[in-house]
């Protein structure tokens, strides 16, 4: 099928491809911390992930974001979840989430923020990303080989994030 009849058009809902990446090891899960002068989520703690750049795929993709990061390169990563988020723009994020399993202990801080590897009977000790507490509920359930979930975020008339999962 040639480009031109794959159906792209300026009046059909849009997606900014991103993705997030929960890595553990242990009993312990790796969360960079906001730079304080990040423009969202400063201070806040939140899964590594990022943009998916034209011309990669989504697996590539959170490959290098965990190299650039955290210089981490887990090739034991699979993908657990898709996140379909509406801002009530005409362009929305899809993300795409992983979960992945290490023996690496040492990280690299980046611009992003710092890292730090959390136990998991600590996470509710931390600022997370607002999200955050729900949608690790699945991620770090989520064994390889299982169904991935699917999740849809919206913004409510008080401006409240949402979040749906399907069944």
């Amino acid at each position: 099928m040639p480009k031109k009849d794959q159906g792209v058009s300026n009046n059909r809902f849009r997606i900014i491809p991103r993705t997030l990446i929960f890595v553990t090891r242990g009993n312990r899960l790796l969360l960079i911390r906001g730079h304080p002068q990040k423009r969202i989520w400063a201070n806040l703690y939140n899964g590594i992930g990022g943009h998916i750049e034209r011309g990669e795929d989504v697996l590539s993709a959170a490959r290098r974001e965990l190299k650039e990061e955290a210089g981490l390169e887990v090739t034991d990563l699979w993908l657990c979840g898709i996140v379909m988020i509406d801002a009530g723009e005409e362009t929305g994020i899809g993300l795409f989430v992983f979960r992945g399993e290490t023996d690496q202990e040492s990280v690299d801080n980046s611009i992003e923020g710092t890292l730090e590897w959390i136990p998991f009977e600590r996470l509710q000790e931390f600022p997370l990303v607002e999200d955050l507490p729900v949608l690790l509920q699945k991620a770090l359930n989520a064994k390889r080989n299982d169904e991935i979930f699917f999740a849809r975020y919206w913004y409510d008339e008080n401006d409240q994030l949402r979040i749906a999962f399907s069944s």
